[in-house]
């Protein structure tokens, strides 16, 4: 199969650059010839830093809570102290016996309002407390800025014993 430059007739600016186009060229033939199918496993076997298809999640939206984790948040029966509490998504008072989704940030919830709100993002739309998610990209960004964060921690402790 030729590449893209050979098609075209033209050269690349450098050697990666024409790896990755060619690896996309024939990404766009093989799903053109396949309909569209069996596009999850191919995409399975590339690199996508290679092809620099790497989401940078500090600028996007989290993948929605992990469908098990919302399953499983705790259900609270409003009690007479707390029917002056509001839901913070829709502004309406909770009332008495009513049932509540109760996030682990401690923040209480109408079931309407949340679900479809964890459906789109994994966080609490208060205070941003994120849930675990099923996507594995992201969750591996979440674990290297935790490590990030506490390495950053060690030093600024590492730093202020050295001079007290």
């Amino acid at each position: 199969m030729a590449s893209y430059f050979d098609e075209h007739d033209c050269e690349p600016l450098d050697s990666e650059q024409e790896a990755r186009t060619s690896m996309l060229l024939e990404l766009a033939r093989w799903v053109h010839g396949a309909g569209g199918w069996g596009l999850g496993s191919l995409f399975n076997r590339m690199d996508f830093e290679d092809l620099g298809l790497v989401v940078d999640w500090d600028h996007h939206l989290p993948p929605p809570a992990a469908k098990a984790v919302v399953e499983n948040l705790p259900r609270t029966v409003i009690r007479s102290s707390q029917a002056e509490l509001k839901c913070p998504v829709c502004l309406l008072e909770f009332e008495e016996e009513e049932t509540a989704i109760e996030m682990p940030c401690r923040h209480l919830f109408h079931s309407n309002c949340i679900l479809p709100w964890l459906s789109k993002t994994n966080s609490c739309p208060l205070c941003r407390h994120e849930l675990p998610t099923d996507d594995d990209a992201y969750e591996e960004h979440r674990r290297d800025k935790a490590r990030k964060q506490q390495q950053k921690h060690r030093l600024e402790n590492l730093h202020g014993a050295m001079y007290t």
